[in-house]
């Protein structure tokens, strides 16, 4: 369940190269900035258009006033950027997507109609297609320790040799308001997270994480 076959329709993303050549999602993160600044240049031009150096925006997306976009970054068609988001750089914003008011991105894939919509903070991560982060929910990318992440599953030691991993996001995935992903989370598709939560670790695909870190199937 942690590798990027098993996590993500490639169908629904502008990153499907560089996807598909991983076996983890996360090995992606690490060429996010130079994929954006090649794919930026191939965007037809009758479609996106490139506001500052190495920034492209769909011409149908709506980008609200009082905002920060820098560079790269590339942003859907129909894509809302709402007031005070703070887009720091290398952010590959799929279709269809929200990037909430003061809601912070920073070396990010989101898939096609991912919702980051209020106060969240996404850093070091993907979040497939139709994933939702609900209000302050966000994505802690560092240990407190400072040493490089490991991602576990059971009995299973992931050595990433990264100081910054965020979460993985599977498709359709719901995270509920208020909570935190520890740094090398992974969560399969179609899966929920109860409000209010602390993950660590590794959620399966089509389960439910609910307060206590009680992971259930859904039924």
């Amino acid at each position: 369940m942690l590798k990027t076959k098993d996590l993500y329709d490639l169908t629904h993303t502008r990153a499907a190269s560089i996807l598909e050549n991983t076996e983890y999602p996360w090995e992606a993160l690490a060429k996010i900035k130079d994929f954006i600044i090649e794919l930026g240049k191939t965007l037809p031009k009758d479609e996106f258009d490139e506001v500052s150096e190495n920034v492209w925006i769909a011409k149908d997306a709506k980008i609200y006033p009082n905002n920060y976009i820098g560079a790269p970054a590339i942003i859907g068609h129909e894509t809302e950027v709402r007031p005070g988001a703070f887009i720091r750089g290398s952010a590959l914003v799929g279709d269809h997507c929200v990037v909430g008011n003061s809601t912070e991105l920073k070396n990010v894939i989101l898939f096609d109609n991912v919702q980051v919509p209020h106060y969240n903070y996404v850093g070091d991560s993907i979040l497939g297609y139709k994933s939702h982060m609900g209000a302050g929910s966000i994505t802690s990318n560092v240990k407190s320790d400072k040493l490089l992440v490991v991602v576990k599953c059971g009995d299973e030691r992931i050595e990433t040799g990264l100081k910054k991993i965020g979460a993985m996001l599977g498709d359709r995935v719901e995270v509920g308001c208020n909570s935190v992903l520890n740094p090398g989370t992974v969560i399969g598709r179609d899966s929920n997270v109860y409000p209010t939560s602390c993950v660590r670790g590794t959620i399966p695909e089509k389960s439910i994480w609910k307060n206590n870190g009680t992971v259930v199937a859904k039924k």
